[in-house]
């Protein structure tokens, strides 16, 4: 599929030549379009990238399984940050991963009982390394867990599996948690990480935990400055990756939070905004031996 050029205005601030050695993504507004799907040609971007020595990495609060579903032989090969920064992966071996205690996993599980008790519409899902936890099945629930979770278990109890093995416990609100639900998740786990990942999702982990934590990780296993980084990304669970790439970009499709932080804008997720960013990065490359 041919794109697009950028317009003027998303060239002007690029330096002119720059090296670049590892491009991260986050999936849902930014890599993906409105309805989830994949850009064309992600496959050949890619493959561009590994011939000129380049890195590619998904960065989601997405599950693991889940992201080599979606994306398929396109990151066959490449690390893979899931789970909101939780677990880091290239291939079999596991990069960096952190854990939310079993007390602060309990206490989200809890917590939104409670919440659903009191009316709101939500639902838990418990994320470990292997697989999810369900105990809400309903169709449309179940259908808006289904979207980031590939291996999903439905289970009567969420405290009876081993809380001291969990990544994330994300809660789906089917209202906008920033009004509502994700406020009284964070008052209730204090001593967690609330993360508002989207519209309509909180994640709660581990307080070290992070998307900017787990490229750190990444850019240590391949020996990868922030000099040499682009990220792109468009919601809060996003910030801190600007922290560690000097070539920051935020989805023109992104939260306020994000537009404030990064140096430069993309086109929106609707537009191939990072596939054809990544064509002009790949354009303004320094020759490497």
């Amino acid at each position: 599929m041919k794109r697009l050029p950028l317009e003027p205005e998303f060239l002007a601030p690029l330096p002119t030549e720059i090296d670049l050695r590892l491009i991260v993504s986050d999936m849902d507004g930014t890599l993906v379009d409105g309805d989830g799907r994949v850009p064309a040609g992600l496959n050949q971007v890619v493959t561009q990238l590994r011939e000129a020595g380049m890195v590619f990495a998904p960065a989601s609060g997405r599950q693991l399984a889940n992201l080599r579903a979606v994306l398929g032989p396109a990151v066959d090969g490449s690390p893979l940050i899931a789970e909101n920064g939780s677990l880091v992966v290239l291939g079999d071996e596991e990069i960096h991963s952190d854990t939310i205690c079993a007390e602060h996993a309990a206490a989200a599980i809890t917590t939104t009982r409670d919440l659903a008790r009191a009316g709101y519409d939500v639902g838990a899902v418990v994320a470990c390394k292997r697989c999810a936890y369900i105990e809400r099945s309903d169709p449309a629930f179940l259908a808006q867990a289904k979207l980031y979770y590939e291996a999903l278990e439905i289970i009567d109890d969420l405290m009876t599996i081993p809380l001291d093995e969990v990544l994330k416990v994300a809660v789906f609100d089917f209202d906008d948690v920033e009004g509502g639900s994700s406020q009284a998740l964070t008052a209730a786990v204090p001593d967690a990480q609330t993360v508002v990942s989207g519209m309509h999702w909180t994640d709660m982990m581990s307080p070290q935990a992070s998307k900017g934590r787990a490229l750190a990780a990444l850019q240590a296993r391949f020996g990868i400055l922030p000099e040499q980084t682009a990220v792109f990304g468009d919601y809060l669970n996003d910030l801190d990756l600007y922290d560690h790439a000097d070539l920051g970009f935020a989805m023109c499709n992104a939260h306020p939070g994000i537009q404030a932080v990064a140096a430069y804008t993309a086109p929106a997720n609707t537009e191939d905004g990072v596939l054809r960013t990544i064509e002009e990065l790949l354009r303004r490359s320094r020759r490497r031996d």
